[in-house]
């Protein structure tokens, strides 16, 4: 086997507070913040001069998390659109199970949060939803119904 897990997703923004307690109030945990740079830093991410503030979240389970990363150097670059489509090209959503759906739309919303389309039933299995957060990052929200 060559993959043991899949440890975290990565994702750059510029206001890092607001991000953060939009991925809290979602559940997710504090697991450690600090800052990078120097020249092992410039090496890994092919890039020079970087100073970076890196937050590490983590589900309330254990086993997913999300590396939240602010540039202060090299400042951060917009590859698209803040709002883009969900059908443009690269990762778009992150998808998280929720246990009361409705309950957390409304909760993210008091964070800014806007729902892409519509909470809908999928099949017998589902309630799903695309809430668009912070700086146009899609999370996407299922809850299992029986």
């Amino acid at each position: 086997m060559t993959i043991r897990r899949m440890d975290n997703v990565l994702i750059v923004v510029d206001d890092l507070e607001a991000v953060i307690e939009f991925f809290g109030e979602l559940g997710m945990e504090l697991e450690g913040r600090t800052l990078v740079e120097g020249g092992s830093v410039d090496r890994v991410v092919g890039l020079d001069g970087v100073r970076a503030d890196i937050v590490m979240l983590r589900t309330p389970d254990g086993h997913g998390r999300v590396e939240l990363t602010r540039f202060h150097t090299p400042s951060a670059i917009s590859s698209e659109p803040q709002h883009a489509p969900v059908n443009t090209l690269g990762i778009r959503r992150i998808m998280f199970a929720v246990e009361d759906i409705d309950d957390v739309v409304a909760r993210l919303r008091t964070r800014g949060a806007e729902l892409v389309g519509d909470v809908v039933r999928y099949e017998n299995g589902y309630r799903l939803c695309f809430v668009r957060g912070p700086e146009g990052l899609i999370v996407g929200l299922a809850e299992e119904v029986g």
